[in-house]
């Protein structure tokens, strides 16, 4: 969202250590419904079981960041949403704000009979990392309502993905140094989901696209010790203004990606200078960009002030949208364009990148990321426990710090996989996962039992 990292770089907040006491995750009980199969990350591309999937999305967040809402929260809005969603053909949506402490049930189970999945941005205006002061704001406030997210949104299948962070670092070198705790926010994320158990949703960062330091941040998230690479890599991407895959430089850009070793998408595109007929959705599906890309989210859904959505709501609790020109547009370029069969040339090993060194536009001088904040340890045993939801204190300035840099692998989740009785599902791990994978008996009675209830 273009105004996301703007608005909580500039929250002025005042708030106490986190006042929720953890607790446990209760084992997530069976479906009645049946369910999407979930998505892996495997090579450099997802998966669903034995099929590549790509991500044919839209951004979605009616009322933009001011309005502070969250629309999977409300089954009037999303109900009504899902409908222009099917009628787009997109399988995935990606939502911003997200309210850690209301229940999700009926809109997720909702998107989930529609065929589509959802990528949660596991920050918001209140808690997130703010770039100018990064290593204040990355505190254990801030973790706690990160990983009440993850507690929140985990247990669906249809969840994707989590973003750790959306363009924190941007064209202001000064914001380079709030990579380090942005890459530590996704090794603790990944570390909090090993521990507690769950299924190995992918965690990622959606970065700004800054030419002078698009490759070595993508480099820096992809490099170090396992537990400090990322599941994927995706940025926001506006140069493609109705022209085509060279005159956008996207055909440079497969170049310098290439050999990346992680799965890469978009998580914002849809220039609007000169119009729009969404060329993007051809070229992301096609062969020069497959085995790379995996796919990408238009921006956006919902008509703003900044002209880039497709649907007009009159008003936030409106029964019917109005379709703009856009809509039927873009679901022109979905028809027209469907995902690719077979691997689509995708790399079936993963590698790691050398970390970038310290230049005029990168400004990071060490491989070494922040330690956990003491107060957070706890939540990788104990649990989050409730969430703030979107009328917490805020975390910026909430105190509970990092008090150091922490050795490399100390992120490692120090569960087993066959211990988890909070999986929300059983999914094949690729490469990714460095652990094999091992059905315990538990997790079969637990799927015999709804399979049963059907």
């Amino acid at each position: 969202m273009k105004s996301f990292a703007f608005a909580s770089a500039l929250a002025a907040i005042s708030s106490s250590l986190v006042t929720a006491t953890p607790t446990p995750t209760d084992p997530e009980q069976p479906h009645k419904r049946a369910t999407l199969p979930t998505v892996t990350a495997s090579g450099n591309a997802f998966w669903t079981g034995s099929t590549r999937f790509y991500v044919r999305g839209i951004d979605y967040q009616p009322g933009g960041s001011s309005a502070m809402a969250d629309p999977l929260a409300d089954s009037t809005i999303c109900q009504r949403d899902i409908a222009e969603f099917k009628k787009l053909g997109v399988n995935t949506i990606r939502v911003y704000i997200t309210d850690n402490s209301a229940n999700h049930d009926t809109c997720m189970n909702a998107l989930a009979d529609a065929g589509i999945y959802v990528i949660i941005d596991a920050n918001n205006p209140l808690y997130s990392i703010n770039r100018f002061e990064p290593a204040a704001s990355y505190n254990t406030a801030y973790l706690q309502s990160v990983f009440a997210t993850i507690d929140e949104f985990i247990k669906y299948p249809n969840t994707m993905a989590f973003f750790s962070g959306n363009e924190v670092i941007n064209d202001n070198v000064t914001s380079t140094l709030s990579a380090r705790y942005v890459k530590a926010t996704t090794r603790d994320m990944r570390q909090y989901i090993g521990n507690r158990g769950y299924r190995k949703v992918p965690v990622g960062y959606s970065a700004a696209d800054v030419s002078q330091n698009r490759i070595q941040l993508a480099s820096y998230m992809n490099c170090g010790t396992d537990d400090e690479r990322s599941d994927f890599f995706a940025f926001n991407d506006y140069s493609w203004c109705n022209t085509n895959f060279v005159q956008s430089g996207w055909d440079q850009k497969v170049k310098s990606f290439t050999g990346y070793g992680i799965p890469i998408f978009l998580s914002e595109y849809g220039c609007i200078t000169n119009g729009r007929d969404f060329g993007e959705v051809q070229a992301l599906m096609s062969s020069e960009m497959t085995g790379v890309y995996s796919g990408g989210l238009m921006y956006e859904y919902a008509l703003e002030a900044n002209n880039f959505g497709i649907v007009k709501i009159p008003s936030p609790q409106a029964s019917t949208v109005q379709e703009e020109a856009g809509f039927t547009k873009f679901a022109s370029a979905m028809s027209a364009y469907p995902a690719p069969t077979g691997n689509g040339g995708f790399t079936s090993t993963t590698n790691s990148a050398a970390c970038p060194t310290k230049d005029a536009n990168w400004l990071v001088d060490s491989t070494l990321l922040p330690a956990i904040p003491d107060g957070a340890k706890a939540f990788m045993t104990a649990g989050a426990g409730t969430g703030p939801g979107l009328k917490g204190d805020g975390s910026q300035n909430a105190g509970g710090t990092s008090t150091g840099d922490a050795s490399p692998g100390s992120g490692t989740s120090t569960a087993a996989p066959s211990s988890s009785k909070n999986a929300a599902g059983v999914t094949k791990m690729g490469p990714i996962e460095k652990a094999p994978l091992i059905i315990t008996g538990l997790v079969f009675v637990l799927t015999l039992t709804g399979t049963m209830l059907l």
